[in-house]
């Protein structure tokens, strides 16, 4: 039997975008369509579950099985997704508000029980749907609609909160680099764990401090330096790295020392929950109403 090979091309959604024309959200559409191309995977063997924005409205644009649920939520979604049949490739996809505020303790808790899912994160330190609040990644000083005056909160850094919450796959990406950000998606989905990508995605409406040529004068790669993923002190050092240089790419990937929690979940040895028989046998069922009488 054959094996048709997919292009990009064949995971476009039926829905064309909406984002503001120069949205990084396009790239990180593409690049996600990429990936999933060049890994081999069909467009049936992938879920991608959102939460609420500008950046959540992702599964309508990509021909796979899509959810597109409540804000701060999606995690939560992936997480049951994965559970109930984790023979599929779950993606979860939002924004930095969505994700990091809102959806702040399921970030945490699904980094800590390390659920064999890829997070992709279009952080544009920015409440882009809204109209342009202060968000979890907002820099101080920021002025927005609801910080006229500067905002006075330091931000969250996703990255090492990740890493320090037990996540085994953490990387940084630019929109604007697509061959660079598909690596790093692709390197994301293969790795059995919970892996983040948080990636500079900017809203050229309604955030003019971090722009395109903002992040183009200060990116750094870490792949051009001698960085050592497995090391958490050095990825959390390199994460912290904010000023004339940032850096993107591969921070930590910790492989084969924690299993995922597919793996270690003994309901899930039999195969997949979702593809079983349901319901109780004669004998199961009788058992729990001599229990009851």
């Amino acid at each position: 039997m054959t094996t048709i090979q997919l292009t990009a091309r064949d995971f476009k959604g039926k829905i064309d975008p909406d984002w503001c024309p120069g949205c990084g959200d396009f790239g990180v559409l593409n690049s996600l369509q990429r990936a999933a191309a060049e890994l081999g995977l069909r467009p049936h063997e992938i879920v991608t579950v959102s939460g609420i924005g500008c950046s959540s409205n992702l599964p309508g644009y990509i021909n796979t099985y899509g959810m597109h649920t409540l804000h701060g939520r999606s995690l939560a979604f992936a997480t049951g997704v994965k559970m109930a049949n984790h023979d599929l490739t779950v993606i979860a996809t939002g924004g930095d508000g969505d994700g990091y505020g809102i959806g702040g303790n399921h970030f945490t808790h699904t980094a800590r029980r390390n659920v064999d899912l890829t997070y992709v994160v279009m952080n544009n330190q920015i409440y882009g749907l809204t109209t342009g609040q202060v968000s979890p990644t907002s820099r101080v000083g920021q002025k927005t609609k609801s910080t006229p005056f500067g905002s006075v909160e330091y931000p969250i850094n996703p990255l090492t909160s990740a890493i320090m919450n037990g996540a085994t796959y953490v990387a940084r990406g630019y929109s604007g680099d697509v061959r660079h950000l598909t690596e790093l998606i692709k390197g994301g989905i293969e790795h059995q764990g919970f892996s983040l990508i948080d990636i500079f995605s900017p809203c050229v409406t309604f955030n003019l401090d971090n722009t395109h040529n903002f992040f183009k004068e200060r990116i750094k790669k870490l792949e051009d330096e001698d960085h050592d993923v497995t090391s958490w002190a050095a990825a959390c050092e390199k994460a912290m790295v904010w000023g004339d240089e940032i850096y993107i790419g591969k921070f930590y990937h910790l492989q084969g020392e924690k299993e995922s929690l597919t793996a270690l979940e003994p309901v899930l040895r039999d195969g997949p929950v979702a593809k079983r028989t349901g319901g109780l046998t004669e004998e199961q069922a009788d058992r729990i109403v001599q229990r009851m009488m």
